[in-house]
């Protein structure tokens, strides 16, 4: 043999044009979750319990490029929030999953992706990459079977997520969630209006206050008080906002921190060397090139950003990896169990037969309660 069906396949998907590109890797992807239905029926279990495809998304213009419906990896019976979302799903087979990878990241820098499925788009890379990096041997045979373009991008994604769990490895993982509020985020082009007016007046590239926006608070999702007293969309200490020349303004509005903290790295030494003033932002090199690797990405290739601005609020607990979603609000800590009973969507999959839900649950909650 030359070579596996699969890296044949990936290594195809390279050299068609990129008008044909996505519909190429979008076959891929149906194929390859056939692929998984049929592993798992041979092994006896049953083909249900392989993702099932959603494709429930308004139809589009009979002629656009973008008429399919979205696909990603769905099952029936999983709960749901309000608006109908539900925790992503990361297929078990690596063939699967490295095509639905590659399809997603296709998607999120196609301009003609229609507004509306990219957050679920966005949310499904992240949910990848989450997976992905906490299982070395699971993400090789997945890098392996990637296209070229897109195995760089998913190494530096890679590699900045494991940089934040090995800054925690010694860490006990918590039994309860902050109180945080978690709302929506500025609209993506005002971030980038704030991000790109604080470059032109510090000299501190864009990029990398929108990494630092994105690790600190999700783009501004997080509205909340950190152990430190760390506050607002940039997580300032009070004591460090009100030092003459950093703070200005409100503590807590988007363009006023996301200002501060360009001015805050400057005098850290970040304009002399960008790693010295992330130090200053956080004493730890690991926090440093985190920010530094989500920076490339947008570096090099600014359309980066669309997925990474469709991250949502993710917390590493003690039993697993949970997504808080916009509404949710906590005005005191508390316990994973009470979470999850009041937001079941919330839940990895592998939480979902701890915590049964009923119908009306599923339909969503209230977290305002």
């Amino acid at each position: 043999m030359h070579g596996s069906p699969a890296k044949i396949t990936a290594a195809a998907l390279d050299s068609v044009p990129v008008s044909r590109r996505r519909h190429a890797v979008r076959l891929l992807l149906v194929l390859a979750l056939a692929l998984s239905a049929l592993v798992l029926a041979r092994a006896g279990r049953e083909p249900s319990s392989a993702p099932a495809l959603a494709g429930d998304d308004p139809p589009l213009r009979e002629n656009s490029p973008q008429a399919d419906p979205l696909l990603l990896p769905t099952a029936p019976g999983l709960p749901r929030t309000a608006d109908g979302r539900h925790h992503p799903l990361v297929p078990a087979e690596p063939v699967a999953t490295a095509a639905l990878l590659a399809w997603v990241e296709e998607a999120l820098r196609d301009p003609g992706t229609p507004d509306q499925q990219l957050p679920r788009l966005g949310h499904q890379q992240q949910v990848i990459y989450r997976v992905l990096s906490r299982d070395e041997p699971r993400s090789r045979r997945v890098l392996a079977l990637l296209p070229d373009r897109w195995r760089p991008v998913a190494e530096r994604h890679l590699a900045a997520r494991r940089e934040f769990l090995a800054m925690h490895r010694r860490s006990r993982p918590p039994e309860r969630l902050p109180a945080w509020r978690i709302r929506a985020p500025e609209p993506p082009e005002q971030l980038l209006a704030h991000y790109r007016k604080a470059e032109a007046a510090t000299g501190i590239a864009w990029e990398v206050l929108a990494a630092v926006n994105l690790v600190e608070t999700a783009m501004g999702r997080i509205d909340g008080v950190s152990v430190a007293n760390a506050q607002g969309p940039m997580q300032f200490l009070p004591t460090t906002w009100a030092e003459a020349g950093i703070g200005r303004g409100d503590i807590r509005d988007p363009h006023d921190a996301i200002q501060a903290a360009a001015r805050y790295l400057v005098r850290r030494g970040g304009l002399e060397d960008i790693r010295r003033g992330l130090w200053g932002y956080n004493n730890s090199d690991r926090y440093g090139r985190a920010v530094l690797h989500y920076a490339a990405l947008m570096e090099e290739d600014e359309r980066a950003f669309t997925g990474l601005y469709h991250w949502e609020v993710h917390f590493a607990s003690a039993r697993g990896d949970l997504w808080l979603p916009v509404g949710t609000v906590h005005r005191a800590p508390v316990t994973v169990e009470a979470f999850l009973q009041r937001q079941p969507a919330g839940a990895p999959p592998e939480l979902y037969a701890a915590f049964p839900v009923s119908a009306a649950d599923a339909e969503g909650s209230d977290q305002s309660r």
